[in-house]
């Protein structure tokens, strides 16, 4: 009986790499080779588990280089927002652990020192690489060891202000780092600003990449005992040139050295020039340009669709839009209606009109639009600004983004009351992006602020009235809602505005007052009738408003209940149960207070069916909880 003979295997040089050891050896063809494979095995990786695709595919082979040239169990890489660390993972042992990427219990979609002596700092937010990598330089000289230290920039990161402060101070201490910029013009849209120009200018200049080019052939022409010196004088004579050719020498008055820009799909060229840079004294720039989603059709050709994606299949590329109206749709499409009939309106995002659903917005009023890049804190004292001058602008920003802007919200927004919309999208957990991007501490750290209004609305009709609400209100106004799709309640065609601090009564019931904010309002809902079925008869509040709260309707509700039970997508401490459990902290007589929310302690990445079950979040478990609090009793 005839068998077939097993084909090659498509990862035959990866399989074979455990460590950054294992490339030491490796001749340059294949170098090449494996870095194909690893394209491969990443697109096949995210095909099955979902995750940030074009950013990965893009630094392949500068992964390779680096991870060559340096040794990463002493010296030291921080990948700037982290999510560029794919082939960085494959690379360092985490190959035959790649197909639980993002997954309960599996590889983290971001660097994590826990997860690996080779992931130095854990990132997921923009703008950190070169603070960190330049404390760890300070530290290494303080200790007197020699170890290189470098940042990996990329996906628009270098748009974001910390990351000018860190240069700034990087060129000032003048101890050695490599910062490695990789020029994408990509975050998760295009990038924008005039950071973005600056780099386009360096790379398309033609007289300055000419000159590069031809000194590099002639030396490369002469005796190998005599290419080396030559070349280094060229490179000096080059260097001596370059501010009379080059748009602007930004970093070097920083105090860095500027290198490149370098190919950065070329191996040989990246080798070679990290070897040479591994030499220098004192912090050096190096600057990569790079293909966003480079290797996989689909990818290269829409940047912005292929950054992070769900599990789709590899031959049809990601499905379509299934439809149906997400939370973030619905507030992009009622914004775009509102502004219709309002020329005060204007929209602001940091780096994330899609995600955020003002790319509706920007396309139809392109001129009351501004996408300021990775700069939160810009966006938020902007609007400040707008505001005075009579604007009504609505900033928004995912809800674990908006940290990064506290200050500004605090000092510029609601000191002075002016009226702008902190719109907050994906508040709550949001699944397999996991602790960087839960946004589960926005009610917590915005609660205490005064002056400023707290609307979460449980549901897509709610958000239609909540905005209303918000472009109305003559004072600041945080506006939060989950990642997804809503219960699916109907739209208003012209919605009214909710009143302010006014609750509404889902459910009424006379033994547990289920008191909450948001969707998971409709969970405590489910929650209600399974304890129904079991004899327990509970209302279910919705506040709608965390700040102020409708105090007369929390204590109606509660009035001669057995059990409140407060449920929130959000941090327990200092969320909306505690702004319950405060109201009652005077009043004697009432009921015991259960709270259901997120406890003391980061929520690891992982589907949110998952993470939601362990908290307690789901109907069975709240009904669960409401038996055993009474059963205790």
């Amino acid at each position: 009986m005839a068998h077939d003979t097993p084909g090659p295997s498509p990862h035959r040089l990866l399989s074979r790499i455990d460590s950054p050891a294992d490339l030491k050896g490796l001749p340059l063809p294949d170098l090449h080779a494996l870095a194909e494979e690893i394209r491969s095995f990443v697109i096949d990786g995210v095909c099955h588990s979902g995750g940030h695709l074009g950013p990965s595919l893009g630094v392949v082979e500068l992964t390779i280089a680096l991870e060559y040239v340096y040794d990463f169990t002493r010296d030291r890489l921080v990948w700037d927002v982290g999510h560029q660390c794919y082939p960085h993972k494959i690379l360092t042992g985490r190959r035959d652990r790649f197909s639980t990427l993002r997954q309960f219990g599996g590889v983290s979609g971001f660097p994590k020192r826990e997860e690996s002596l080779y992931d130095h700092f854990g990132t997921g937010h923009a703008g950190t690489s070169v603070s960190a990598a330049l404390g760890m330089a300070v530290a290494r000289d303080a200790s007197g060891d020699d170890y290189s230290v470098l940042a990996v920039l990329g996906d628009g990161a270098a748009s974001a202000g910390m990351i000018f402060e860190a240069l700034n101070h990087a060129g000032d201490v003048g101890t050695g780092l490599t910062v490695v910029l990789n020029d994408n013009a990509w975050s998760i849209s295009k990038s924008v600003g005039g950071m973005a120009e600056y780099l386009n200018r360096l790379i398309t200049t033609p007289a300055y990449n000419k000159l590069r080019s031809e000194l590099w052939r002639i030396t490369g022409l002469l005796p190998s005992d005599s290419k080396t010196r030559a070349r280094k004088m060229a490179h000096l004579f080059q260097e001596s040139v370059k501010n009379l050719l080059v748009p602007g020498t930004m970093f070097e008055e920083l105090g860095f050295r500027y290198i490149g820009p370098v190919n950065g799909h070329s191996l040989a060229t990246l080798i070679r020039t990290f070897k040479y840079v591994r030499s220098l004294p004192g912090p050096v720039l190096v600057h990569v340009v790079t293909q966003k989603g480079k290797g996989y059709a689909p990818a290269e050709s829409d940047g912005q669709k292929l950054h992070g994606v769900g599990p789709f299949d590899r031959e049809k590329g990601p499905p379509p839009d299934s439809g149906g109206m997400t939370f973030t749709k619905v507030f992009g499409a009622t914004l775009v209606e509102l502004a219709r009939h309002d020329s005060r309106i204007v929209a602001i995002t940091a780096a994330m009109p899609s995600g955020t659903g003002l790319d509706l917005f920007g396309q139809e009023y392109p001129s009351r639009f501004f996408d300021v890049g990775i700069a939160e804190q810009h966006a938020v004292t902007l609007a400040a600004g707008m505001a005075t001058g009579g604007l009504r602008p609505v900033v928004a920003i995912y809800s674990t983004f908006m940290q990064r802007a506290y200050d500004q919200v605090v000092h510029d927004v609601c000191l002075q009351n002016l009226p702008v919309v902190l719109a907050m999208d994906r508040g709550g957990l949001v699944g397999e992006d996991g602790p960087t991007h839960h946004g589960v501490f926005d009610l917590s750290y915005l609660r205490p602020i005064p002056n400023l209004v707290i609307v979460a609305p449980s549901d897509e009709a709610e958000l239609q009235r909540a905005l209303v609400f918000a472009l109305e209100h003559d004072g600041p106004v945080a506006l939060r809602y989950p990642r997804g799709k809503g219960p699916g309640i109907a739209l208003a065609k012209h919605p009214r505005p909710l009143e302010l601090g006014q609750a509404r009564m889902l459910r009424r019931g006379g033994d547990v007052a289920f008191i909450g904010v948001g969707p998971i309002v409709y969970d405590t809902l489910e929650a209600a009738g399974i304890l129904s079925d079991r004899g327990i008869q509970a209302c279910v509040l919705d506040c709608r408003f965390v700040k102020p709260l409708d105090e007369a309707a929390v204590i109606s509700a509660a009035a001669g209940v057995k059990l409140i039970v407060t449920v929130e997508d959000n941090a327990l401490s200092g969320g909306f149960g505690g702004a319950i459990a405060e109201l009652f902290m005077n009043r004697p007589g009432h009921a015991p207070i259960v709270r259901i929310g997120v406890p003391d302690s980061f929520v690891p990445h992982g589907a949110l069916p998952i993470l939601r079950e362990r908290l307690g979040m789901i109907p069975q478990r709240m009904a669960s909880t409401v038996e055993d609090a009474l059963a205790a009793r």
